[in-house]
């Protein structure tokens, strides 16, 4: 039989793992921005979308504009007869 000695390998220090970790930390918040922003866009997009002249946001929005008090009446109604059903 040879006399082999195995040597573990270094472990890493706190150094070096926490700036891994900051690492990882900055990938995963980069890729989360770039998910974030991509939704924005696309939210944005379909929020102007719906507002084109004659859609029926761009109806509600001019009805809200002219009787707020009305409307918000509406959304209370709305909001009760909902909750009642439940």
């Amino acid at each position: 039989m040879s006399s082999e000695t195995f040597e573990t390998p270094p472990q890493p220090g706190v150094a070096e793992r926490a700036v891994d970790t900051a690492t990882d930390l900055s990938h995963s918040l980069g890729e989360m921005m770039g998910t974030l922003s991509a939704t924005v866009d696309r939210l944005s997009a379909a929020a102007k979308d719906a507002r084109r002249p004659g859609t029926a946001l761009s109806t509600l929005s001019a009805i809200t504009r002219e009787a707020p008090l009305t409307s918000l009446f509406i959304a209370f109604l709305f909001g009760v007869a909902v909750t009642r059903r439940r």
